[in-house]
């Protein structure tokens, strides 16, 4: 195997961090949805999310000394990472789950690091799949489903429909994934492809939203709810698809999608921290679980393990 390769696939502490951070930044999203949502329909709020961070990133972009490419390739790359990305699993995951219990469609949408494993291997010939990936990726999904609840798969018998929907966002995130690879071979920076993508998923949106919602027909929000969608823009959009592709570029689709295992953690840690709410054995569970399927995707305590048996062995026959 190539160094390249071997640079794409491994996960260093930097890494890891900003994975952390990134599930930090997405689950504290559920807050401010949970907010904003009070008064505004779930496409407005979508819209706003992407718009908002399209602004503030256009702002970073020229702070920064940069612009964006102006070639047709880079903007159909642009608009399909927007479509794969934001657009089309945002649309799946609101119309399911206005159908589904909220659990269920979590936990779904949690296979989505199963899907990336699948579709990473057949596309990208430097992300093949192990079965130290599968066991980890299905170690990892147990442990989303126990931390959200098991009672929560209780909906499997009803509105088949909505749960293909969620289970089409996770699919669409994992192609995204695979898809959004091609920025670095194209000399497309981290900061410039957040900045394209939330950009073409606002043009894409937004005659989908007009037509749905019609929100100059909507009373006005109140103050809560802007500083909340000004939060869930900033902090859960810009500055997280920063951190995305930076990790997407320098780990792989299949590493950055583990953020989705990451996320429930995040969200009932904060809920904790913030809220008081109470932590249940199953939580800890949970996580003890998506810990193991992590370590397994990583790979590295297993190599150590093996290595270091290797030397015992050695060691044993040495005369």
């Amino acid at each position: 195997m190539s160094r390249a390769v071997k640079q794409i696939q491994a996960m260093t502490l930097g890494v890891w961090a900003l994975l952390l951070t990134l599930s930090v930044l997405w689950g504290a999203s559920f807050f401010f949805v949970g907010v904003a949502v009070a008064e505004l329909p779930p496409l407005s709020i979508v819209l706003l999310r992407v718009g908002l961070a399209a602004l503030t990133l256009h702002v970073v972009l020229r702070l920064a000394g940069q612009r964006l490419p102006r070639t047709a390739v880079v903007w159909l790359a642009f608009f399909g990472m927007g479509l794969l990305n934001n657009a089309l699993p945002f649309g799946l995951l609101v119309w399911g789950q206005t159908h589904i219990a909220s659990g269920l469609a979590a936990i779904l949408n949690a296979t989505t690091p199963l899907f990336a494993v699948i579709v990473a291997g057949a596309l990208l010939a430097d992300e093949r799949t192990t079965p130290l990936k599968i066991v980890g990726v299905t170690i990892g999904f147990a442990g989303a489903v126990v931390m959200i609840g098991i009672g929560a798969l209780e909906g499997l018998s009803t509105d088949v429909l909505a749960q293909l929907a969620c289970l089409g966002a996770a699919l669409s995130y994992a192609l995204a994934g695979a898809f959004g690879r091609r920025f670095k071979r194209l000399g497309v920076t981290p900061l410039q492809t957040a900045t394209g993508q939330v950009t073409a998923s606002s043009l894409l949106l937004l005659p989908v939203t007009l037509s749905v919602d019609q929100p100059w027909s909507l009373p006005a929000p109140g103050l809560e709810t802007w500083l909340a969608i000004v939060a869930l823009a900033t902090l859960g959009t810009a500055l997280a698809y920063i951190l995305y592709f930076r990790i997407l570029a320098a780990a792989g689709a299949t590493n950055v999608l583990l953020v989705t295992f990451l996320v429930p953690v995040s969200a009932i840690l904060l809920g904790w921290l913030l809220l008081g709410e109470r932590l249940s054995p199953e939580h800890f569970g949970g996580m003890a679980l998506i810990a193991i399927g992590l370590a397994a995707i990583d790979g590295r305590l297993f190599r150590w393990g093996a290595l270091r048996r290797r030397q015992g062995s050695a060691e044993g026959l040495d005369p």
